[in-house]
């Protein structure tokens, strides 16, 4: 039985809304997940998530999840897929890719699942989760395993927990299925995942982290579809009561306002199918005088002011309209956008020092220690 259901277009835009604002700015295509989502109601299916300790203790779970770069392929790659492969659109979509692959890893292990885990909070990979659970008619959990959007698998808490990842099954947008049998450590299947879907064109599902019920529920950020579903309804009613959308969610999620102004710049680096860019942010206002430069590789993951650094990963950074409170996914931002930018802390599974060892500065090769975001805001 289902702890809420999403019901109608408005509820199906405020929980994507809210999982894309704490996607970081990855996550996947924020429209992508209202239609996917929007598909399943067309469809009667009943959308939404389940309480975590429906899940026994003695049945199973797997976490389906997109792979690929947030650009997608260029006008070039799509001649490229047409005159040397032979390829028109993809046929199967992001929710069909998934339940493929979570069928083959099923028919792998031998063993049915009963729940699906989002990998992530981001707008398309959250709810194409939630549209494969409601198409293959079990349940999604109320949790996920980051609590934000990452960029590589290992960066997920069943590896901070070192629990089982392997097998994973991909499936690309023609229907086509390959397998990763094993790997010497978690980067290797990050690697390997990504040569697949950069084989499929970006267009690619997987499906790996099978685990019984007491495993899933220990790895779980538990509560986080819901805590999702209530930030993204609080940013639409801030709108629509002429209220400040980003001082309006810093103040509900205990985080912080660092900057507000347009963006003054943008260099853009896709390579490996990951989505590299720095965005340059010029404030106004209370603001004025303040330079906001964000590093992010598919999402946000360090932020200088003036030249000093001012929040990292694992903590979380947001780029939202400052007018309507949209979450920006990180390839929509452009330059002249009036922008706001929220900083966030880490959930503490991440904090801890084998956290730190997936999901920091260092781990992005930059020469800097974590600090977390409240000491750094005193």
């Amino acid at each position: 039985m289902l702890k809420f259901v999403l019901k109608n277009q408005q509820q199906v835009e405020d929980f994507v809304r809210g999982v894309t604002f704490y996607g970081t700015g990855g996550g996947g295509s924020y429209q992508r997940g209202i239609d996917l989502l929007m598909d399943q109601l067309a469809k009667g299916h009943e959308v939404g998530w389940a309480e975590p300790e429906t899940l026994k203790d003695d049945e199973y779970s797997c976490c389906p999840f997109l792979m690929g770069s947030l650009a997608g392929p260029d006008e070039a790659t799509r001649k490229d897929m047409k005159d040397t492969y032979d390829l028109d659109a993809p046929n199967v979509d992001e929710t069909e890719r998934m339940v493929r692959a979570v069928k083959a890893l099923e028919e792998k292990m031998g063993k049915k699942v009963s729940a699906l885990i989002p990998i992530e909070l981001g707008g398309a990979n959250a709810a194409s989760c939630l549209s494969a659970a409601a198409e293959l008619g079990i349940v999604a959990l109320d949790g996920d395993y980051t609590g934000r959007a990452i960029p590589e698998i290992q960066q997920t808490t069943p590896f901070i927990y070192e629990q089982s990842l392997l097998p994973v099954v991909a499936c690309d947008g023609w229907g086509e299925i390959s397998t990763i049998e094993s790997a010497v450590n978690w980067r290797m299947v990050e690697r390997m995942g990504k040569q697949l879907a950069v084989a499929g064109f970006s267009y690619s599902a997987q499906a790996g982290f099978f685990a019984n019920g007491a495993d899933t529920k220990k790895a779980l950020i538990h509560g986080d579809m819901t805590a999702c579903y209530e930030a993204g309804k609080a940013i639409r009613e801030a709108v629509e009561a002429g209220k400040d959308p980003a001082d309006t969610i810093a103040e509900k999620l205990g985080g912080w306002v660092i900057c507000k102004g347009t963006v003054t710049g943008k260099n853009v680096e896709d390579k490996d199918d990951y989505y590299w860019a720095t965005h340059e942010i010029t404030g106004k206002g209370a603001f004025e005088g303040t330079n906001l430069k964000i590093w992010l590789k598919n999402e946000n993951h360090m932020c200088w002011r003036n030249g000093e650094v001012l929040v990292t990963s694992p903590d979380m950074i947001q780029v939202m309209d400052t007018k309507t409170g949209r979450p920006y996914v990180n390839n929509t931002i452009k330059v002249g956008m009036e922008v706001s930018v929220v900083a966030m802390k880490a959930r503490d599974v991440f904090r801890t020092p084998r956290g730190l060892l997936a999901l920091s500065p260092r781990a992005f090769n930059f020469d800097v220690d974590y600090v977390p975001v409240e000491e750094r805001m005193k």
